[in-house]
């Protein structure tokens, strides 16, 4: 089954993904633009409307999407609009991509259920778009598994 989520710089958020147990794959790449196969270089200028996202291969027997959405919200801010600590722009923008109308439904429940009750977003609003998946594109290889092929730590703080 496949996941797919923007929440800032893609490298942070592979890697958080790739931490939970029943994830398969997580893979760098673009989502929610106008360009056919854009480049690192394209997406950085801000112009072509794509989110940097990270396309995830799960297991459901072993983590549901509902698991997935709720790591997504742990480990960025849904409240800034285009921005994720220093990185600015729509590229960073915080999204869920839809593959079907359940993550849809789960997506819109689980914002909602944030919104509400999660006390890190009383006095804010949650930014996030939820959107039907369109076509991913890969991020050039040296994106993938950035931190770990440069041994960095990842940039991302978990939230509680």
């Amino acid at each position: 089954m496949k996941a797919t989520f923007g929440a800032g710089c893609f490298w942070g958020v592979e890697v958080f993904f790739k931490e939970l147990t029943g994830v398969q794959d997580a893979v760098c790449g673009y989502m929610g633009g106008e360009l056919d196969n854009p480049s690192y270089p394209e997406v950085k200028q801000g112009n072509t409307g794509h989110a940097e996202v990270v396309e995830v291969t799960f297991d459901e027997s072993q983590i549901s999407y509902e698991q997935l959405v709720l790591a997504f919200w742990k480990n960025h801010d849904p409240t800034t609009l285009n921005k994720q600590g220093i990185d600015e722009g729509t590229q960073y923008r915080s999204a869920i991509f839809f593959h079907n109308e359940e993550q849809q439904r789960i997506a819109e429940a689980s914002k909602a259920y944030q919104q509400a009750n999660n006390p890190r977003f009383a006095s804010k609003t949650i930014v996030t778009e939820i959107t039907a998946a369109s076509t991913f594109y890969e991020a050039e290889d040296y994106h993938q598994s950035y931190f770990e092929k440069n041994n960095l730590p990842s940039c991302h703080i978990a939230f509680e």
